[in-house]
């Protein structure tokens, strides 16, 4: 291999994190730096894209102050729907970056929908007419948020946004991972849709190049290959060595986001799944996933945290949860930004029922990480069912899988083994990997694959007869909580 280690930037939600590994994929070191969300409005979130540049800048120069080694490569993975707008000639940002989790278009969205323009989007993107999605949020700011759309406008995920600044500016491109997310993009034809940018107002001036997710993008300031680039989820799918149609991952992070690698054709769409692009690699070799995007999981405990204050940690959750043994019949939806998959309901709020006088702080706890075993059991068995076969186990990642309890309760629900990978960044595992096989590091998938290793395993502890009572009053809790904040 080239004389180096293979670095990730992964631009998440919440910080950036600088990852490097060495020839067998194995972590070396990493750094990492948070950055602040901006919520001027209920249902708003933002970002300052140049404090997101800065995490970079910093994260990368202590991770190469720690490394003994030059740095051969480096990949890009990133929280994909977020919607950043830059001036090409200044290189500033015209906007605050709005974020995947922003609703502030959901009205916008049920116009659209009410209008018939679900099934064209459907059709083109594999995505369903919701707020989570950047063409809306690119909409607003183009009508309402007073960024012009003159010759100089640039449009980017975060990938697009953190490569044009590695370059020096001279690089406006993304994959077709994050491409996919936009919903402009056709993943069947693989090029930006003009009926897409006609409906939402969008100037395909302002869009980036869409090239293959390995392969070499352009070179830092100092001359280093940025030569791999997916959106989180996909990258994780990659990491986790997911390559066969009907291999799945969960990541359970602020949310948890289900993938199913279904293979090089473009599946028709699903109803209460996304159909994406996974990865195009430089040989040609392309996948498609089914996603089922769950927007809160991990934000939920830290909601016990700050919200609830009965937990100083969100370590302390287990433990807490652990102290009863169920949850006194309390099922908790964490709806507090509405229901992603199968759902898709922007108007559905939190809700907790089933309280009595006997529930605490345990019971609480619990009923928070038993939600997020029912949230992926309503997307596997959609899955499933789109997919007409059964999954032999689910691969987890995140840092929520740390939490053993989840991870046995999520065994228990889906009665398949769910097991935990070695290596918890593999969203920067993935695109490490995409970097190092555009730049001869590693030779082919095959390889990457026999590197993946296993920390735990978790097989069902409960008859299925059980898991599926304690399953059906979840879905009566859903019931509840669907439509609350319809306007």
């Amino acid at each position: 291999m080239p004389d180096g280690a293979v670095v990730a930037i992964d631009a998440g939600t919440t910080g950036v994190r600088a990852f490097a590994v060495d020839e067998q994929g194995a972590p070396l070191d990493y750094a990492y730096r948070e950055f602040p969300q901006y919520f001027p409005q209920p249902g708003w979130v933002e970002h300052d894209a140049n404090e997101i540049w800065d995490a970079v800048q910093s994260t990368l120069a202590e991770l190469r102050q720690k490394l003994d080694r030059p740095v051969a490569a480096i990949g890009i993975t990133d929280q994909r729907e977020t919607a950043v707008v830059w001036d090409k000639k200044t290189g500033e940002p015209r906007h605050r970056a709005i974020v995947w989790q922003d609703r502030r278009t959901a009205d916008r969205c049920r116009e659209l929908q009410e209008a018939g323009h679900l099934p064209l989007v459907r059709e083109q993107t594999g995505l369903v007419l919701d707020p989570y999605f950047s063409a809306t949020k690119l909409e607003w700011l183009l009508s309402e948020g007073g960024v012009e759309a003159d010759a100089a406008l640039a449009f980017g995920t975060v990938d697009s946004w953190v490569l044009w600044n590695l370059t020096g500016g001279t690089v406006h491109a993304t994959d077709p991972s994050n491409a996919s997310r936009t919903m402009l993009y056709d993943i069947r034809r693989r090029e930006w849709s003009d009926e897409l940018c006609e409906l939402f107002g969008v100037p395909a001036s302002c869009l980036p190049e869409v090239q293959p997710s390995s392969g070499r993008f352009g070179t830092t300031t100092d001359g280093i290959p940025v030569s791999g680039i997916a959106g989180d989820q996909q990258a994780a799918l990659f990491g986790q060595g997911c390559f066969a149609p009907g291999d799945a991952k969960n990541t359970y992070g602020t949310g948890s986001f289900v993938l199913m690698n279904v293979g090089p054709d473009c599946p028709d769409p699903v109803d209460g799944l996304l159909t994406t692009i996974a990865w195009d690699l430089q040989d040609g070799t392309s996948a498609y996933a089914l996603e089922g995007a769950i927007f809160v999981t991990g934000a939920a405990v830290q909601w016990l945290r700050d919200g609830l204050e009965i937990i100083d940690d969100a370590a302390e959750v287990e433990a807490l949860a652990a102290s009863v043994t169920d949850t006194e019949g309390v099922y908790l939806v964490p709806a507090f930004t509405g229901l992603g998959s199968p759902y898709w309901d922007p108007y559905a709020r939190g809700t907790i029922v089933g309280l009595t006088r006997g529930v605490g702080r345990g019971h609480l706890a619990r009923a928070v990480i038993e939600s997020m075993t029912y949230q992926t059991r309503d997307v596997i068995e959609s899955m499933k069912a789109a997919a007409g076969k059964e999954i032999s186990r689910l691969r987890a990642d995140g840092g929520a899988s740390a939490n053993n309890l989840l991870m046995q309760l999520q065994a228990d629900q889906l009665q398949v083994p769910v097991v935990r990978s070695a290596v918890q960044e593999t969203t920067a595992l993935g695109a490490a990997y995409l970097a190092g096989l555009a730049e001869d590091v590693w030779s082919s998938t095959d390889e990457v694959a026999a590197y993946w290793k296993a920390a735990a395993e978790f097989s069902p502890a409960v008859p299925s007869s059980v898991a599926d009572a304690r399953h059906a009053g979840w879905r009566r809790a859903v019931d509840r909580s669907r439509g609350w904040a319809q306007s």
